[in-house]
């Protein structure tokens, strides 16, 4: 009975192991991605302003010319809007985790 016991910790162990490496994959793959569009939008010195409306990411830019648009549109946005020197992405759920990341790196 104590070795079925020792076997259930060890097998809980392991995949809390296993759950931790995910996450934090996950994490480090949304750091890259938030990243690629900070670049993709000309870089940070590019960006004047930003916020996020439900999917939509809204940024203002100093110039919208050093914008990769198909860059923007490969990372998986589902749509851009070009409304002078804003720029409406249509990002989905992922839309107010690029703000704080961004947050992060002004």
């Amino acid at each position: 009975m104590g070795n079925v016991i020792w076997q259930y910790v060890a097998i809980i162990v392991v995949l809390t192991i296993i759950a931790f490496a995910i996450i934090r994959s996950k994490r480090e793959d949304f750091k890259l991605e938030a990243n690629k569009l900070v670049e993709y939008l000309g870089g940070k010195d590019n960006i004047i302003s930003y916020e996020t409306n439900k999917s939509r990411f809204v940024v203002e830019l100093k110039d919208v010319e050093k914008v990769n648009k198909d860059g923007i549109q490969k990372m998986g946005a589902q749509g851009i809007v070009e409304l002078d020197n804003k720029l409406k992405i249509i990002l989905g759920e992922s839309a107010s985790k690029i703000e704080k990341f961004i947050d992060q790196l002004k």
